[in-house]
C-alpha cells in the first residue's frame, strides 16, 4: 500500500497573514536602505547648505552667539617663516575675528618673540607635528594634521593651504571677500595621460578613472576640509602604493658612498640591487585631488558592505539582497564625486618653465622658480595679479576661465617661491 502525503492548504487567514508579514519585511528593508543614504549623504549636504547660507552673511550662529566666518591660514614651514613680516603686514590689514593660523614646522620648533618677528606666529605650531620629507607621504599626513586641528575651530569655514615661501597678491580684505564669497573649493585637478604614476594595485579604492593630479596648494570649505581629516581609506593606498623615486633612503646612501667611489654609474647599478628601481610617484601632487573624485564612490561601497553584513546575519532576505548587488555597480561607475563642488585650479602662483641641466639634456626643473628681488617689480607682479584663465598641457589641452560666483575673477591670489628680499619689495611696493 503506497502511503502518499497531502500538503496542507493554506488557510486564507494564513495566507493574509505570510502575505502581511513579507509587506513588513520588504518595508524595514527599504527603511534600512534610505537610512543608510541619509548616513552617508544627507548629514553632509545639510551640514554643506548650512554653511553657504551662513556665508552670504559673512557670519554663522554657533552656542546661539553670532560669529564672524574665519578663514585658517595653514602654513607648511621647515622651520621658522622666512616672511613673517609680510604676513605681519598683511594680518594688521584684517580684522583677528576673521581669520586663524596655524602652522606646521619641525616637531619641537616653537614661534615665539625668539623665533618670529610677527606676534600673530606666537603659539601657532602644532603641538603634534611630524618629521616631513619632500615626496614622501608624511607632506599630506602634515597637511592633514593642520586641517584637523583648524577645524576644531567652528567658526573656521575657509582653509588655506600655504608654503613658507608664499606671499599674498592682495590686502586681506580682498582676499577674504573672495574666499568667503565662493561656494567652492580651489584644488587644481586633472587626468594627465603623459604620465604613468597609477599602477592597479590601488584598485578598487582607486580606479584610474579616478586618478587626478595637481598643485599641492589648495583652498577647501569646511565640508571638504572634513573628509580630508575623516579619510583613512585612501591614505593607506597612497602609503603603499604612491611613493617618491628616488627615494629618501635611496639618495642619502648614494650621497654617503659618492665620497668614496668615483663610479656614479656603478655605484647607482649597485644600490638598484638593494632598492628596485619603481614608477615615481609624488603622494601631495594627487592626495586631495584623487580623494575628492572617490569619495561619494566610497560612501557608497560603505553602504553596499553594511548591507552585506546583514545579509549574512540574515536580517534581510537573499533576494532584496541580490537586488542591491546588481545596481551596485552601476551606482557606482555614475559617481563623480565632489568634483562639481570643486574649482579645479589653484590660487597659488608658480612659475614652472625654469630648465635645468641634467649632463647633456636640459630638462624641466622639478621645483618652480624662485623670485628674487628683482623679479618682483610691479610690472611683473601686475602681470601675474592679471591673469584670469589657466591654459592646462597635460594631454587634455584645456582652458579653464576663472571665476567666483559666476563672475569673472583673477585666477591667483598668492604667489611662491620668494625669497625675502622680493617679498620686501612686495612691501615697499605697497602692494598689500
Amino acid at each position: 500500500m503506497t502511503m502518499m502525503t497531502k500538503k496542507r492548504l493554506l488557510s486564507s487567514p494564513e495566507l493574509h497573514h505570510l502575505r502581511l508579514v513579507s509587506k513588513i519585511v520588504i518595508y524595514l528593508c527599504a527603511l534600512c536602505v534610505l537610512l543608510v543614504y541619509l548616513k552617508f549623504h544627507f548629514q553632509f549636504k545639510l551640514q554643506f547648505s548650512t554653511s553657504f547660507a551662513s556665508s552670504a552673511t559673512h557670519s554663522f550662529v554657533y552656542d546661539d552667539q553670532v560669529a564672524p566666518l574665519k578663514i585658517a591660514f595653514l602654513f607648511l614651514a621647515r622651520g621658522d617663516l622666512p616672511l613673517d613680516f609680510l604676513w605681519d603686514a598683511f594680518f594688521k590689514n584684517g580684522d583677528v575675528g576673521n581669520f586663524s593660523i596655524y602652522v606646521h614646522s619641525v616637531p619641537g620648533f616653537v614661534f615665539n618673540e625668539t623665533t618670529t618677528s610677527s606676534a600673530f606666529f606666537y603659539g601657532r605650531q602644532l603641538n603634534n607635528s611630524i618629521q616631513v620629507a619632500w615626496g614622501e607621504s608624511s607632506m599630506i599626513e602634515a597637511e592633514k594634521l593642520l586641517f584637523e586641528a583648524a577645524l576644531d575651530d567652528p567658526a573656521n569655514q575657509r582653509f588655506v593651504l600655504l608654503s613658507d615661501s608664499c606671499v599674498p597678491l592682495y590686502n586681506f580684505s580682498y582676499i577674504y571677500s573672495y574666499l568667503i564669497s565662493s561656494q567652492k573649493s580651489f584644488v587644481d585637478s586633472f587626468i594627465n595621460v603623459r604620465e604613468k604614476r597609477y599602477t592597479y594595485k590601488m584598485a578598487p579604492v582607486i580606479r584610474k578613472d579616478k586618478w587626478r593630479k595637481g598643485s599641492q596648494w589648495i583652498s577647501l570649505v569646511r565640508r571638504h576640509a572634513e573628509i580630508v581629516v575623516d579619510d583613512h581609506t585612501v591614505l593607506p593606498v597612497f602609503k603603499e602604493f604612491c611613493k617618491r623615486w628616488p627615494s629618501t633612503e635611496f639618495m642619502e646612501i648614494k650621497k654617503m658612498l659618492q665620497s668614496f667611489l668615483s663610479d656614479d654609474a656603478a655605484l647607482e647599478e649597485d644600490l638598484l640591487q638593494i632598492f628596485p628601481k619603481r614608477r615615481n610617484c609624488i603622494p601631495d601632487e594627487h592626495y586631495v585631488q584623487t580623494l575628492i573624485t572617490v569619495s561619494k564612490q566610497l560612501s557608497v561601497a560603505g553602504s553596499f558592505k553594511y548591507f552585506t553584513n546583514l545579509q549574512i546575519m540574515g536580517s534581510i532576505p537573499f533576494f532584496y539582497f541580490r537586488f542591491l548587488i546588481r545596481i551596485r555597480s552601476s551606482s557606482c561607475d555614475k559617481i563623480t564625486g565632489f568634483e562639481n563642488e570643486v574649482e579645479r585650479r589653484t590660487l597659488t602662483y608658480s612659475l614652472w618653465n625654469e630648465s635645468v641641466k641634467k649632463g647633456n639634456r636640459t630638462v624641466r626643473s622639478w621645483h618652480p622658480a624662485t623670485f628674487k628681488y628683482a623679479d618682483a617689480a610691479p610690472q611683473r607682479i601686475n602681470g601675474i595679479k592679471a591673469i584670469n584663465h589657466i591654459q592646462f598641457e597635460s594631454g587634455a589641452h584645456r582652458i579653464e576661465w576663472c571665476y567666483v560666483n559666476h563672475r569673472r575673477a583673477p585666477c591667483f591670489l598668492f604667489a611662491r617661491k620668494f625669497t625675502p628680499g622680493a617679498a620686501m619689495r612686495l612691501m615697499t611696493e605697497g602692494f598689500l
